[in-house]
């Protein structure tokens, strides 16, 4: 498995250097304010690339953290019940059994 995920791996490196040597023209980028921003086209690419994927990070934030509240309480919830459940020592009875 580690070989095939190395050979991905560099699969994916030359085909990525390849799109960059391929896309190495200077593009403009306007922004507000008649601001301007030049640059290869590859390098552009990357920093929307790495802009948009850490807002993607910044918006899973706050369900990350939620989820981990409700598994902290949830483990909390069941050691409550195993020592509930430990410190009686009498074992249930079957729904057929009469206790007399």
């Amino acid at each position: 498995m580690k070989i095939i995920s190395t050979i991905v791996g560099i699969v994916l490196f030359v085909l990525f250097f390849n799109f960059a040597l391929k896309n190495a023209q200077v593009v403009d980028l306007h922004v507000f304010l008649n601001y301007e921003i030049r640059g290869p086209l590859v390098l552009m690419l990357l920093g929307f690339f790495v802009a948009g994927a850490s807002l993607g990070v910044l918006a899973l934030t706050p369900t990350v953290f939620r989820h981990r509240r409700e598994a902290s309480r949830q483990k909390t919830t069941i050691a409550a019940l195993q020592t509930v459940s430990n410190t009686s020592n009498v074992p249930p009875q079957p729904d057929g059994v009469n206790a007399q």
